[in-house]
């Protein structure tokens, strides 16, 4: 395991700024949490998340908690509740995510709202490729994850109560308006001419099924899904933070997105020899999703590539920014303004090839 992930994967002890009254959370348990029987021992995961989650064990079972960061923060961030929400809904109908065991909305409890959950025990793969595992292992493993999206996305989300869970419609009009606005204001990061292509030619490209309404992820990647630890089945998708309502093949296509980008820029499947380890080809992907999700293809699907290359880019430029006001200043943070230059090009390439299939460029 290399460092960069090592860095990321299991518990620490409480970090400093992030301890709370594990007393009071454990009256709170026993109150609101079925099952629960202390004594409680808490953990904080590794993982550099936004909402900072703990591991809590006990002497029969171990649960997940994630809780808004403590202090000023802006209104409607690390909105912990919407997953709480999202988890349950999802729930009803059998899709894979872990049991909300309770949800807390009293900030004196332990400082800051929070929701608890069941720890799911798996495997969760940080590269990729997959490696040690069988092709045909492997095959499955990426045919699981493709059943997943295709079942988020064919939820109705009305019935399962998410009805409010976002905006309906035009998602992609008010998505490049919104990372157009950022990169166009952060002048300190500076402007790229692949990026100013790209806010040109997006909005006049739009396919036309932009009112197309799904629940979205957001953040579907392999490192977000917990697996079977002998089986190739998804047991829960995780980090549900950026999930809406919003269109469905923007939300494919960001997690397909991995067959075109180069590792060193985010884990993606770029340069690799996808035959040899067994991963179906990024055509055959899309065309296995599309029959289980119910559509006859996908003609945008270019277009939204293009799309999530630039809304990446606009997140990496935002990072450089703050670098250099000196507010960002981890190593993840530095190697990705090394290598925001490249993802600029790589984000217009994407359009200038979804505009050969479109007859437009």
């Amino acid at each position: 395991m290399n460092a960069a992930i090592d860095a990321n994967v299991g518990t620490t002890t409480v970090r400093e700024g992030f301890a709370f009254d594990e007393a009071a959370l454990a009256r709170w348990m026993a109150d609101h949490v079925a099952g629960f029987t202390g004594p409680l021992t808490v953990e904080q995961f590794k993982g550099g998340q936004s909402n900072p989650t703990y591991k809590l064990v006990t002497p029969s079972k171990s649960y997940v908690l994630r809780r808004k960061p403590p202090g000023q923060l802006l209104k409607g961030a690390h909105a912990v509740e919407r997953e709480a929400k999202v988890l349950t809904g999802l729930a009803k109908v059998g899709f894979p995510v872990a049991r909300v065991e309770g949800l807390c909305t009293d900030e004196k409890v332990i400082g800051t709202w929070f929701y608890v959950m069941e720890m799911v025990e798996g495997r969760i793969f940080w590269d990729a490729t997959v490696p040690g595992v069988s092709p045909d292992e492997r095959a499955a493993i990426f045919d699981a994850m493709n059943a997943a999206m295709a079942q988020l996305h064919m939820v109705d989300y009305e019935a399962v109560g998410l009805g409010d869970y976002g905006r309906p419609g035009n998602y992609f009009e008010r998505q490049i308006g919104r990372w157009s606005k950022q990169y166009l204001e952060d002048a300190d990061a500076g402007r790229d001419p692949h990026m100013d292509r790209l806010i040109a030619w997006l909005p006049h490209n739009i396919p036309a099924d932009d009112a197309a309404t799904s629940i979205t992820h957001g953040d579907f990647r392999i490192d977000n899904i917990i697996f079977h630890p002998s089986e190739p089945r998804v047991l829960a998708v995780l980090d549900w933070e950026l999930s809406t309502l919003g269109h469905p093949g923007a939300d494919f296509a960001y997690h397909a997105m991995m067959y075109r980008m180069p590792p060193h820029i985010v884990a993606g499947l770029g340069g690799a020899n996808i035959a040899a380890l067994g991963i179906p080809r990024e055509e055959d992907y899309l065309a296995t999703y599309c029959a289980r999700a119910g559509r006859s293809g996908m003609p945008g699907y270019d277009f939204y590539i293009a799309f999530n290359f630039f809304r990446l880019a606009a997140i990496f430029h935002g990072i450089k920014g703050r670098v250099l006001r000196g507010t960002a200043s981890s190593a993840q943070a530095h190697q990705r303004v090394q290598v925001l230059p490249e993802l600029m090009a790589l984000a217009w390439q994407q359009a200038v090839r979804a505009g050969a299939r479109m007859n437009l460029a």
